[in-house]
């Protein structure tokens, strides 16, 4: 499986959610989900989490996982393990953002999110 994106390269100033997106063949698969910041200002936080759903407009109480707050540009990954999970078929990213200090109290974030299936290598045992 090739990366797909569940937020495409967006900038965030305030609050919210991005799009539905379906999981087709990966439904209950192992995944990478990998956020890339690639823009921020000073004294500002990020706060991201993934959502799931079994049909597209229920998502829940809790996140099934959430990337450590983030305060900095850079590329990070979380795995999703939907072994358990097979009724989860869309994923939704949301977020919440603040900013402190001087300056402009608007935080100001450019990111992406995306998902790849965990491709499992074979394992080679041998008998002794």
């Amino acid at each position: 499986m090739l990366p797909e994106f569940v937020l495409p390269e967006t900038t965030i100033r305030e609050a919210g959610a991005g799009p539905v997106m379906g999981l087709g063949a990966n439904q209950g698969g192992v995944l990478i989900l990998t956020l890339g910041i690639t823009r921020i200002i000073e004294q500002e936080s990020l706060d991201l989490s993934v959502w799931g759903s079994a049909d597209g407009t229920e998502w829940g109480n809790k996140p099934l996982v959430a990337f450590p707050q983030k305060f900095y540009c850079g590329t990070y990954q979380v795995m999703l393990d939907l072994s358990e999970r097979p009724e989860v078929g869309y994923l939704r990213a949301k977020w919440r953002v603040n900013r402190w200090g001087k300056g402009d109290p608007t935080p100001l974030f450019d990111l992406y999110l995306c998902v790849k299936e965990l491709e499992r290598e074979g394992v080679v045992s041998s008998a002794a």
